[in-house]
């Protein structure tokens, strides 16, 4: 027999499919016999099992979790935070003030996704090439909505009409409209301007950036950046990227750190974009503040080079359940090593990896209304990751589901359940993650092209068409 592991009590914060791959990667380390303490969005039928102590707290109030930390302190080790309100809001600054128990995420100092507008900002001072071209129209700003519409319009004949319009405040990525995509006219534009300035959001107004999206995300343990593979995130709600924005349909993983469109310079471009925000932001020698996953970008690669869409301050959702089944180093080392300022190189095995969302029927707009049976039976799916079957290589991670006192799990308003395919090719790992799909049972429905060879193709036919028309001053040439 083996030597007994250390026990390790683990405080995970969390919403959705997210959460439950942490989970799944903390508790397949050899050295440490994680105990998990859950305090959770709803009673997630994955989480609940693992748990040794799970409380369900509905908003996320950073004052109720820290009276869950705070029973339990005497048996808790660490803690991480997945999703992002409890982030902004401050929890770790909570938590390590109240109970002494080490948090990894950034503080409410570096929750960065708090503000797009500050993010811009920052990007001017660090590396302005990285921006696209943009205006911040604030709501103290202006004395009425006729004020605000002139202002509008004049920055469109600056630019061009083809831009995107943002909110300043997080808005899970259902909040940006799109030239051509969510809107085709100057008026209409407006109308979806008008709807996030009157919520109490500052706007920007950016440039449209034309190219291919990569994530790019990094462990951090406030001295130094362990970067992670790239992954292509799909959020159009339907085939084809059709159809509204969505909190990610889905995203795929390649052998390679970089993804089948890109080159090995672009993923390069990318890290010295964030090397350099990072230094930016911890000052002379270090911050442990920046101490979890304080980067995971979103870069649009254009004919001009990379641009970075967004910054968040969490692991992303789905992206990190690409990267956390495939983790060669043991991930309750690397979190314990983040905690002490030692985090060295994260390793990944050479596999492609896609994750597939099952998703509730009304939504993304599938359908406006559904008063039907919500019960969803997972049986089927972990039937698949027996040995004889896909074992290790199917992933079944429960989001947005809820198990009940009937001893049923049934699917609630958001996403419900992602698999994650594992495979030597990110089509075989494709054909793995839809068979988990369509062996889950419940009024679901999900798109069917995450990672597909033709969706892939056209984004490599894109950027070749793209670098084509570089300028020269963004390749070197003369």
């Amino acid at each position: 027999m083996g030597e007994e592991r250390e026990k390790v009590g683990i405080l995970v914060i969390s919403y959705g499919s997210r959460a439950a791959a942490v989970i799944d990667a903390l508790s397949r380390s050899e050295v440490y016999k994680a105990r998990f303490y859950v305090a959770d969005k709803q009673r997630n039928p994955f989480n609940a099992e693992h748990a040794e102590k799970h409380v369900v707290i509905p908003d996320l109030d950073v004052g109720k979790i820290c009276d869950f930390v705070e029973a339990n302190k005497n048996d808790i080790d660490f803690g991480i935070c997945c999703p992002e309100k409890p982030i902004i809001e401050g929890v770790r600054d909570a938590l390590e003030s109240r109970t002494g128990i080490a948090i990894i995420c950034p503080t409410k100092r570096y929750a960065i996704e708090a503000s797009k507008v500050s993010q811009r900002r920052l990007l001017e001072e660090c590396c302005a090439e990285a921006n696209p071209r943009f205006n911040v129209f604030h709501r103290a700003g202006y004395a009425n909505v006729s004020e605000v519409k002139s202002a509008v319009w004049a920055f469109l004949d600056e630019i061009g009409d083809e831009v995107a319009v943002k909110p300043d405040k997080p808005a899970a990525g259902k909040g940006v409209g799109v030239w051509g995509d969510h809107f085709t006219s100057r008026e209409q534009l407006f109308v979806h301007f008008a709807s996030i300035f009157d919520s109490g959001s500052d706007v920007i107004i950016e440039e449209k950036m034309e190219g291919e999206e990569s994530s790019f995300q990094a462990f951090c343990d406030g001295k130094r950046l362990s970067v992670l593979p790239d992954t292509r995130d799909y959020k159009r709600a339907f085939d084809a990227d059709l159809g509204a924005n969505t909190g990610g349909m889905g995203s795929y993983k390649d052998k390679k750190d970089w993804l089948p469109f890109m080159a090995e310079r672009d993923r390069e471009k990318e890290e010295k974009l964030v090397k350099r925000i990072f230094n930016r932001l911890r000052g002379n020698g270090s911050s442990e503040e920046l101490r979890g996953m304080p980067f995971y970008v979103a870069f649009m690669h254009t004919r001009e080079g990379a641009k970075i869409l967004e910054i968040n301050s969490r692991p992303g959702d789905p992206e990190i359940q690409n990267v956390l089944p495939v983790l060669k180093n043991d991930f309750v080392d690397v979190c314990f090593r983040m905690i002490e300022g030692n985090l060295s190189r994260v390793e990944c095995e050479e596999k492609a990896t896609v994750v597939t969302y099952a998703v509730p029927i009304d939504y993304g707009g599938y359908r406006v209304k559904f008063s039907g049976d919500k019960k969803v039976e997972l049986s089927g799916a972990y039937e698949l990751t027996k040995k004889n079957r896909y074992g290790d290589n199917l992933r079944i991670y429960p989001g947005s589901m809820e198990l009940r006192e009937d001893g049923y799990t049934y699917a609630l308003g958001s996403r419900t359940v992602c698999t994650v395919g594992i495979g030597e090719t990110i089509e075989e790992a494709r054909g793995i993650s839809l068979a988990g799909i369509r062996n889950i049972d419940g009024a679901l429905w999900n798109r069917w092209d995450i990672g597909a060879e033709h969706h892939i193709q056209r984004s490599v036919r894109r950027m070749k068409e793209l670098r084509a028309t570089t300028p020269a001053a963004y390749t070197g040439k003369r």
